[in-house]
């Protein structure tokens, strides 16, 4: 009976870990996504596979950001990203897409205008793999509130307009160019 429960606890922890990869764009091939050695911690013959973020540690970096809006990238390497950000009465000139990364986007507090999608315009690129336009014809416009998480597939334009503050949580898959 005991072996039961176990394997049904691993099937359920699987499918709800396919499932939020999959949302995310992600596929069971990236399955070291998340187990990047952090720096400083472990060895290289044991490098530690996780890394915790308190809320202490976040509410500090939080704090900062409030003092002074801006990105802070808490974590970088060869798979992912994770930026928070935070914006006072800001707004993109232009719609903004990448060849190599996937965002997921959430909305931590406060709101912030999204356009996304739609045919760009007058294009330009700003190194390999990014690209800038001043329009998307026919994209998509929504205002992201908090708790709300936006999925941004890589090759989509996207434009994020903020009219009071919005605090928001970006993480970034970074692979292959499609």
């Amino acid at each position: 009976m005991e072996k039961n429960k176990i394997q049904e606890s691993s099937r359920r922890n699987f499918l709800r870990t396919a499932t939020v990869a999959a949302a995310a764009g992600f596929t069971l091939s990236d399955a070291k996504l998340f187990a990047a050695p952090v720096q400083g911690q472990g060895t290289a013959a044991t490098p530690d596979s996780f890394k915790v973020y308190t809320a202490e540690h976040l509410t500090e970096e939080w704090q900062a950001l409030d003092k002074a809006p801006a990105n802070k990238t808490i974590v970088i390497n060869a798979n992912y990203s994770i930026i928070l950000t935070v914006e006072k009465a800001k707004s993109a000139k232009e719609f903004e897409w990448h060849e190599g990364r996937d965002h997921v986007i959430q909305i931590v507090d406060g709101t912030t205008d999204y356009e996304v999608g739609g045919t760009p315009k007058g294009g330009h690129s700003t190194g390999p793999g990014e690209w800038l336009a001043p329009e998307s014809e026919g994209a998509t416009k929504m205002t992201l509130k908090k708790g709300d998480i936006l999925l941004v597939p890589r090759g989509t334009p996207h434009k994020r307009s903020t009219t009071d503050n919005v605090r928001l949580t970006i993480i970034s898959s970074i692979g292959p160019k499609a």
